[in-house]
Formats: C-alpha cells, structure tokens, sequence
C-alpha cells in the first residue's frame, strides 16, 4: 500500500474544496487536470451539471458561486485505491450554502466518486461528481433567530 499516495490524495481533495470554499481559482484550477471532467447533480444548481476540462469546470464555479455566495464543503471517511499513477475515491460530503441576497440557506450531502492522476510527480483530480443523497433549502427569514454575524464576503463598512 503506497502510503503517500494516499496521503497526497487526500490532500489534493481537501485543497479542492478550501480553494472552492474561499474562491481561489487559481489555486483550485491546480488541482484538476486539463482535460478533468465533472459531474455535479444538484437540484437547486439545475441538474444534470456536466463538465469537460479544467477550464469549464474553473469558469462555472466562478461565475456561480461569486462573493455573495457562502460555500462550505466538508468531506470525510475516503476510501482511496491506488493503481499505479492512477486511483479512485469515494468521499462522504456535506455542505452548507447560504445565499443573504436571495434569503435562502442550502444544506446538503453526497458522495462524491472521483479519479485521479498523477503527472509531473504530482496528483490531481480527474474526475469528480456526486449524486445527492439529500438538499434541503430554506428561507433564512424563516429560521428562529437565525443572524449572519461573520461574512467573509460581505463588502466592508463604509
């Protein structure tokens, strides 16, 4: 069992989804290949979601998923097989969208089933998609007490 694979592995999924969550596209665009492919299946998104190449996939999720989105992504329990320069996982996700503009939170979960590749002496994705297990939306007016307090995106006080 190749240890370090794993571990860079592991590492490059959970750099996909903290350059996602803070909106570095450069940094998340490094984690794919060129020609990586997605496969995205969210009901609020619109469905199917189907992307061919690093470039398509980098250019939606900056054109979606702008400053007034809030995105967090938590994935867990990989299971990661290792062949060679190539691998497959499978990783539990959750994740929490709040949108303040449209009054509406996003709460959800899926497992994502991935491949990867590894060039140049470094892994990266190519291939990611999900299937929903579940989404759930919901006005944030409609929520007892709820109060954004901290918004990473919010424009500074004049």
């Amino acid at each position: 069992m190749d240890l370090v694979a794993l571990e860079e592995i592991r590492a490059v999924k959970y750099r996909y989804l903290r350059a996602l969550d803070l909106k570095r596209w450069d940094e998340f665009a490094g984690t794919l290949t060129e020609d990586a492919t997605g496969n995205y299946g969210s009901p609020s998104g619109g469905r199917p979601l189907r992307f061919t190449g690093r470039a398509a996939i980098v250019d939606y999720m900056r054109s979606t998923l702008d400053r007034n989105i809030i995105t967090v992504h938590v994935s867990s329990h990989p299971e990661i097989v290792v062949d060679g320069e190539n691998a497959t996982g499978s990783w539990c996700m959750e994740d929490t969208v709040i949108v303040p503009e449209f009054d509406v939170a996003i709460r959800g979960a899926a497992y994502y089933n991935d491949r990867y590749r590894k060039a140049d002496g470094q892994w990266r994705i190519a291939h990611t998609g999900y299937e929903r297990l579940y989404e759930a939306t919901m006005s944030l007016s409609a929520l007892p007490g709820f109060n954004l307090t901290a918004n990473h995106w919010a424009p500074a006080a004049s």
